[in-house]
């Protein structure tokens, strides 16, 4: 299996949790990115202390305030890295900022509804958009036609809750919203790969399982997986998608996971 190998990534969500992870694995590479980008609501804040402590370790660590249901803060934040990039182009774009809330069908609501899906489905599309022309021409500098997230690529974190076939552990997690917001994410996904394959850039949803995180550990069950075993799989999955894979739905493992 080949090594991820990008000159520069932008990790959504960054200051807890997965996200944190992926900013901690990718900085942690035989080859880091020249520039790993992590985004999160306040930087500056308490709640992104551990990202504070490693962006004064890495000069390579830029960290992004961003808003994803704010299109101007989602402007911004592209103007900002773009600014860093001086050029060059972004070859990978995680969007892993996301929120749950637990609410069944007779308790979901018009508000609940609105700022899960606003965060977990426009969220993404707003920063494929912002970030599609870094997209491009990170894809448009790289070598060969063959689709790679070494070139250029989306991955929207998804979850096997989003999926319609399976509804996985829908007696426990009663999280209407969030199941429906990741289908949506998941459709989005689909689109994206039929519209962006014409510039070189790969779409993937991701499940990263079920992991020991603030929001996938609220429950009464604690999930099997660590963070660390999660971004571990989800890195060496990156490394190997190709052309065949765009538009797919899979785990952190490289399974399949059924829409």
């Amino acid at each position: 299996m080949g090594e991820l190998r990008v000159c520069s990534v932008l990790v959504t969500g960054a200051n807890r949790g997965i996200g944190l992870g992926l900013v901690q694995h990718l900085l942690g590479l035989p080859n880091p990115p020249k520039w790993v980008f992590a985004a999160c609501r306040d930087p500056e804040g308490q709640r992104a202390q551990e990202l504070q402590n490693l962006a004064s370790k890495h000069p390579n660590l830029v960290t992004i305030r961003l808003e994803v249901t704010d299109p101007a803060s989602v402007k911004a934040a592209a103007a900002r890295v773009r600014e860093q990039l001086r050029g060059s182009g972004l070859n990978l774009l995680i969007n892993n900022a996301g929120i749950a809330k637990v609410n069944s069908l007779d308790t979901e609501t018009l508000e609940s509804m609105t700022q899960v899906y606003t965060t977990n489905t426009i969220g993404p599309m707003l920063l494929s958009q912002a970030f599609l022309p870094l997209l491009k021409k990170a894809a448009q500098g790289s070598p060969g036609s063959e689709l790679s997230c070494n070139k250029a690529a989306i991955v929207n974190m998804s979850s096997s809750g989003g999926s319609i076939k399976d509804v996985y552990l829908f007696d426990r997690a009663p999280v209407l919203s969030y199941r429906c917001s990741k289908a949506a994410l998941n459709m989005l996904t689909k689109c994206q790969s039929l519209g962006y394959r014409e510039h070189g850039v790969l779409c993937v949803a991701l499940h990263p399982g079920w992991v020991q995180t603030d929001m996938g550990g609220s429950g009464s069950q604690k999930p099997p997986l660590t963070v660390d075993d999660s971004v571990r799989g989800m890195l060496k999955v990156l490394c190997s998608l190709s052309e065949k894979d765009t538009g797919t739905f899979l785990d952190w493992e490289g399974n399949i996971v059924p829409w």
